[in-house]
């Protein structure tokens, strides 16, 4: 199977998704591509799409979320949106692309390509299979205008609202949010501490900003280190590119606590971690669940994060926590007792599949008879 990935850097979990399945890929023998479709325009569109994006949520999470619900709103008017119309200009760049590099299916685990797919269809473009994999536990403002062959979905218990939104039943794969099989055959605790110089005999708290350093990090550490020695615990804090909060929170912590910048290794924190604290990221909150980690989230940034914590937290499968300095410390002494992080991490396996990677990719080469 040639296949070819269209993602996005708007936020990293898109990339990670599409990444898990590259990775699936070429476990399989397959051949894949990767590729940020706005970079055939040029790298300086590409970085503007991306960084626009990240900025509008870190720095202004409120203006963020008032976006979202404009585009909640939209959909009840029968036009087309202006993300769709924007994206008719890439049609024929790829187009070429396609052309030139002809492949079996196209994974997209980002709007923006599907949208970018579905005018090639409009404008009556042989296109190749379309499969759209959906990064949050929710149907994100504009997926009913996309035309795609698959749609993969995280749960069947949203079945329901891709199907209100007029997604063919037919079309819809609830196989889950592929990650890296570094989550889902990770190293043992004790492994992981090794390999990261953690101290095994000392538990630690992973505070997760993604990887743009977003949501109450800071005001998270805060909260905690009052209270940090008391407990035992040491907190690991991954800033990602936030390369000021790291430098604040060294400044404040030294060697307090474990602070690190962008790292590719996410799967290891969380295996040598005891709890995880972090905002409702939906590949985030996913390869923690897939991990098994007892799982602590924080403020979402308002829109499609919030309903993830919902959907979290509606399954017992982690502790939200808005007031940090009241309840982050109760919420980590709840999940301290062996028998609260039990239940939370048996919901956890109940509801997210480990193999969603491998089985995305499957039913691909299924439809394609390969």
């Amino acid at each position: 199977m040639d296949a070819l990935i269209l993602s996005c850097g708007t936020g990293g979990g898109h990339n990670a998704a599409g990444h898990a399945i590259e990775e699936e890929l070429i476990r399989r023998g397959d051949t894949v591509r990767f590729l940020n479709p706005y970079r055939l325009v040029s790298p300086e569109l590409e970085r503007s799409i991306d960084t626009g994006y990240i900025r509008l949520a870190v720095k202004a999470p409120r203006a963020f979320g008032a976006v979202y619900r404009i585009g909640n709103a939209y959909r009840r008017i029968p036009f087309r949106s202006p993300v769709f119309h924007a994206n008719r200009t890439m049609a024929p760049v790829v187009a070429r692309y396609l052309e030139e590099h002809p492949t079996d299916v196209v994974f997209m685990p980002h709007l923006y390509p599907a949208e970018i797919m579905t005018q090639l269809k409009s404008l009556g473009v042989r296109v190749p299979l379309t499969v759209f994999i959906g990064t949050d536990y929710a149907c994100i403002p504009f997926t009913e205008e996309t035309d795609c062959d698959l749609y993969v979905i995280p749960s069947p218990e949203l079945t329901h609202e891709y199907l209100a939104r007029g997604v063919p039943e037919e079309k819809i794969r609830p196989l889950g949010i592929p990650v890296s099989r570094r989550f889902s055959h990770p190293l043992s605790r004790e492994e992981a501490c090794a390999s990261l110089g953690l101290d095994p005999s000392v538990r630690h708290l992973l505070i997760l900003g993604g990887s743009i350093g977003a949501g109450a990090v800071e005001d998270t550490l805060d909260s905690f280190m009052p209270k940090a020695d008391g407990l035992g615990i040491r907190p690991v804090v991954i800033c990602g590119s936030n390369a000021s909060l790291l430098a604040k929170l060294s400044k404040k912590y030294g060697d307090r606590a474990v602070l690190l910048s962008q790292t590719d290794r996410v799967a290891d924190y969380l295996a040598a971690c005891d709890i995880v604290t972090g905002k409702p990221g939906g590949l985030s909150s996913t390869e923690a669940a897939v991990l098994g980690r007892p799982l602590i989230h924080t403020a979402p940034i308002p829109g499609c994060e919030t309903l993830n914590r919902n959907f979290f937290t509606s399954r017992g499968m982690c502790i939200p926590v808005d007031d940090l300095r009241r309840d982050l410390l109760p919420a980590v002494r709840t999940l301290s007792r062996e028998e609260n992080a039990k239940a939370m991490t048996d919901s956890q396996a109940f509801w997210i599949s480990k193999t969603a990677a491998h089985d995305i990719c499957g039913e691909a080469a299924a439809m394609l008879g390969v």
